[in-house]
């Protein structure tokens, strides 16, 4: 597998490369740099938290941050994987799978939230580029405005 000459696609993969597969799978869906900074900057300000939970039980999404009793999820997205109109950059190779796919991901982001507020829930969107200490303030801010009186 590791000679580029022998190596053949695994059935139903759509990489092009040994290389590629392996980048491609080493790629971190939790606890990313930007996610573990913000929920170590939460943490310190008391909050306690479900990290890659579903904030509902029959909706297949799972945010990075649930805050159940406040009804508060929180996403950190990634600019590339949720098309950072900032940092997005067009993919220069299989552009028409990897623009769909991002293209998939943001409408499933739209719907998720979309979900979540009919439900009852706040949605917190961030992009991993924003300041982590920025977001946790929000976060905390959100959290204990909609946190439930105690009783």
């Amino acid at each position: 597998m590791n000679d580029p000459e022998t190596w053949e696609r695994p059935a139903g993969s759509w990489a092009s490369s040994a290389a590629r597969r392996r980048n491609m799978q080493a790629i971190r869906s939790r606890d990313t740099q930007p996610e573990w900074l913000i929920r170590r900057l939460v943490h310190a300000r008391g909050l306690r938290y479900r990290v890659s939970a579903k904030p509902l039980p029959g909706l297949r999404r799972t945010a990075d941050l649930v805050f159940r009793p406040s009804k508060v999820a929180v996403f950190v997205d990634g600019c590339y994987w949720h098309g950072c109109p900032e940092h997005y950059v067009r993919p220069k190779t299989n552009e028409g799978y990897w623009s769909g796919k991002v293209a998939v991901n943001v409408t499933r982001d739209r719907d998720t939230d979309t979900r979540l507020a009919e439900a009852g829930w706040l949605v917190l969107r961030f992009w991993e580029h924003e300041p982590p200490e920025d977001c946790a303030v929000r976060i905390a801010a959100e959290v204990e405005r909609r946190r439930p009186a105690p009783g």
